[in-house]
């Protein structure tokens, strides 16, 4: 493959990313060159298709690849291979495609589209996913999947179809992958699953040793844990609590509710109450004043009414998340919900509209809660319009002018936005 230049493009969460650095290290270790897409002889599009957005922006973009650069090979990957092959027929019937399991077989799959021949590799494996080539997209951050797939069964999620039931991977390999990312320059570990919470409900370990584990690793460094499923979560929350705590972790808690209806968590099949989603927060918030809460609402699921929509307002009220992830309901392919009717669009985008207005508020309110305080942050990248771009200790994105790509530092915070800080430098 010494002579193939390969251009991968990715749409979707940090699981997705992950799999398109373990394809570029596939790549790389077989003699391919990554390059830009107009210098590529083949082009890899690493799709997500959790969302309705999302599908359409995949859809399109294939279509203008194929329009703009019809000579180069095509390989679709990601999760829309075993989502919705049928729809990938239609409008690319001449790519060749790579499950998410098959992230091994890169470099095949690549040789035959540069050759011009369609070669289509899916289906499961048990393939692990951690000690394997992998070239990252910012060389301080390293992203281990701890596990892939979810034990859940919620009603109106299709990636469950693409990533399969959980598979929990050695913890030895992972926190050996930790030290070898940190000793190598590291300073962001990035703990991602479909449920991180779920890690070791297959094998017998939990979460919470495996955090633990990594943190008394020497090193100045920081560990970001990815979402977790509440269901999950309480089977280990006086552990992870306990985790958390640690200095080296992020005091960042990613915790979808989906709803504020007990009636409509049950119709979406997920597993926990409003109660539980608050006891959580509390335990957490008790313990680690100032973690930063991040959820997810699904505005105008099926079986929602008026009082279940005003339910879930009233929670973002209360519980008052820094982080807010709002998606409309739209059926996804072979999901179960999508049987039921979908509610008006006039009421959907009604409802998403008053949620993102509160969503703003809540978040911008508290972000100003942060002015003129004083924030250790480690500064991840540089801004792409100037400056520098660094995280608190609570994962709050900060902007500053001045600092160092990978460095600690001490910053004063002069403004904020529902998004994130404005800071200047007190060193």
């Amino acid at each position: 493959m010494d002579n193939i230049r390969v251009y991968i493009e990715t749409f979707g969460c940090t699981f997705n990313q992950a799999d398109s650095e373990i394809m570029a290290g596939v790549l790389s270790e077989a003699g391919a060159s990554l390059t830009g897409i107009d210098e590529a002889d083949v082009i890899i599009l690493n799709t997500c298709y959790v969302k309705h957005p999302t599908e359409h922006k995949v859809i399109n973009r294939i279509k203008r690849i194929r329009e703009m650069y019809p000579d180069k090979g095509l390989v679709v990957a990601g999760c829309m291979v075993e989502i919705d092959p049928q729809k990938l027929e239609s409008i690319s019937g001449d790519a060749s495609w790579l499950g998410p399991h098959q992230l091994m077989r890169t470099a095949e799959v690549v040789g035959a589209a540069y050759r011009g021949d369609v070669k289509r590799i899916t289906g499961f494996t048990s393939d692990v996913k951690v000690g394997v080539p992998r070239v990252r997209s910012n060389p301080l951050i390293h992203i281990i999947q701890i596990c892939e797939g979810c034990s859940g069964s919620c009603s109106y999620c299709c990636t469950r179809f693409a990533r399969g039931s959980i598979q929990s991977y050695p913890s030895d390999i992972i926190v050996q992958e930790a030290r070898e990312a940190i000793e190598a320059g590291c300073r962001e570990i990035q703990l991602t699953a479909q449920d991180t919470a779920a890690y070791g409900s297959d094998t017998g370990e939990r979460l919470s040793d495996l955090i633990r584990e990594i943190t008394e690793i020497p090193g100045d460094f920081r560990v970001r844990v990815g979402m977790m499923h509440p269901a999950s979560v309480l089977r280990d929350l006086d552990g992870l609590v306990e985790a958390f705590r640690s200095e080296k972790v992020y005091s960042f808690l990613h915790l979808p509710v989906q709803s504020g209806s007990d009636r409509v968590l049950r119709d979406m099949g997920r597993g926990h109450t409003v109660d539980d989603f608050r006891m959580i927060v509390d335990r957490f918030r008790s313990r680690i004043p100032e973690i930063s809460i991040a959820t997810d609402i699904i505005v105008g699921y099926p079986t929602e009414g008026e009082d279940d929509f005003l339910d879930t307002c009233r929670l973002l009220e209360e519980v008052r998340p820094g982080f807010i992830h709002l998606s409309k309901y739209r059926h996804r392919p072979r999901a179960f919900s999508s049987s039921l009717d979908e509610i008006d669009f006039r009421e959907l985008r009604r409802r998403s509209k008053a949620v993102e207005e509160l969503k703003g508020r809540i978040t911008e309110e508290e972000n100003r809660r942060l002015v003129g305080t004083t924030q250790n942050i480690l500064i991840v990248e540089r801004g792409r319009k100037g400056g520098f771009i660094g995280r608190t200790d609570s994962y709050i994105p900060v902007v500053t002018h001045d600092g160092e790509v990978g460095s600690f530092r001490s910053v004063r915070i002069k403004r904020a936005t529902g998004t994130y800080l404005i800071a200047e430098s007190e060193e």
